[in-house]
């Protein structure tokens, strides 16, 4: 295949033609190896067909090659020194790029469309028309875990994500009860998804390289989704309780709930428990009893 992503000296020399240098205040660490990105579009699992938001687009390192799976691409960027590189970037590859007679699916290189925004603030239902969406990503560390929570909680359309982000940010989406990193957080993504990690990604793939490791994770939203007023119970329970996870349930969830022994008892979970050993169904029999709703079998 001719390499037409870009490398760690394409990456340079559009900065300096800009006069722009990566922004740790908005954790840009842009990726600078074709393998890499290739990889990530590999393991999303997208192609033709297939509708992608990607959040933090930057220079367009992984825009590239998730468009050159044929999948229709929305680039999210919200750094404006970067928005009209990444137009070059993407204007240079969709129009000089045939398809690759030695690629299996002989695909196009998929539709690119840049919005300039910021993904905390803006409107999702607008962007996303319909259902099915996937978002892939190289998120910023410093919003990686609240960009998931809220994708998640507010964007029924995206139901896969595939997002890099710092190793124990990806870890702590992922975990399961038992897990040392086991807290709020992997409860509220196992409300809705189920969460795994898909690998890890090496610092040298980046520019600047970060001081830290970041990791893949893979996320596929449920078909049925919990009822809005449930998962507001378990998101108040359980940001009581591991408020003090070394603590005993029944003393974390003493001042969250007027008879916390009692609802204990009904759900079933023993008060002496952490809130680390409870899985999802657990805390959900507890919201239940704690909104007087039946458990259901």
């Amino acid at each position: 295949m001719t390499d037409r992503l870009l490398t760690l000296p394409a990456v340079r020399a559009l900065l300096e033609r800009a006069g722009a240098a990566p922004r740790r205040s908005l954790g840009q660490n842009f990726v600078v190896d074709p393998n890499s990105v290739r990889r990530i579009a590999r393991l999303a699992g997208v192609g033709p067909g297939d509708r992608v938001v990607e959040i933090g687009a930057g220079l367009g390192s992984l825009t590239l090659a998730l468009a050159e799976t044929g999948a229709e691409v929305v680039a999210v960027e919200t750094d404006g020194r970067l928005v009209p590189l990444l137009r070059e970037v993407v204007s240079s590859f969709s129009t000089s790029c045939e398809p690759d007679p030695a690629e299996p699916s002989g695909a196009r290189p998929g539709p690119v469309r840049i919005v300039h925004a910021d993904a905390r603030r803006m409107d999702w239902s607008a962007l996303l028309p319909g259902s099915g969406w996937h978002v892939v990503a190289n998120l910023p560390y410093n919003i990686a875990t609240s960009l998931v929570l809220t994708v998640l909680d507010e964007v029924p359309a995206v139901t896969r994500l595939l997002v890099m982000c710092q190793r124990e940010a990806a870890e702590r989406l992922a975990a399961t009860p038992g897990d040392g990193v086991y807290g709020a957080v992997s409860v509220r993504v196992a409300v809705h998804a189920d969460a795994e990690l898909a690998g890890a990604v090496p610092a040298t793939v980046f520019y600047p390289q970060p001081e830290v490791e970041s990791a893949l994770v893979r996320i596929t939203r449920r078909a049925s989704s919990m009822e809005s007023h449930l998962r507001a119970e378990v998101d108040r329970l359980v940001t009581a309780a591991f408020a003090h996870r070394r603590q005993m349930l029944r003393r974390t969830l003493r001042n969250a709930l007027d008879d916390a022994d009692g609802i204990l008892a009904q759900a079933g979970v023993e008060g002496t428990d952490r809130p680390e050993r409870l899985g999802l169904a657990e805390w959900v029999r507890l919201a239940e009893a704690s909104l007087g709703t039946p458990a259901q079998g």
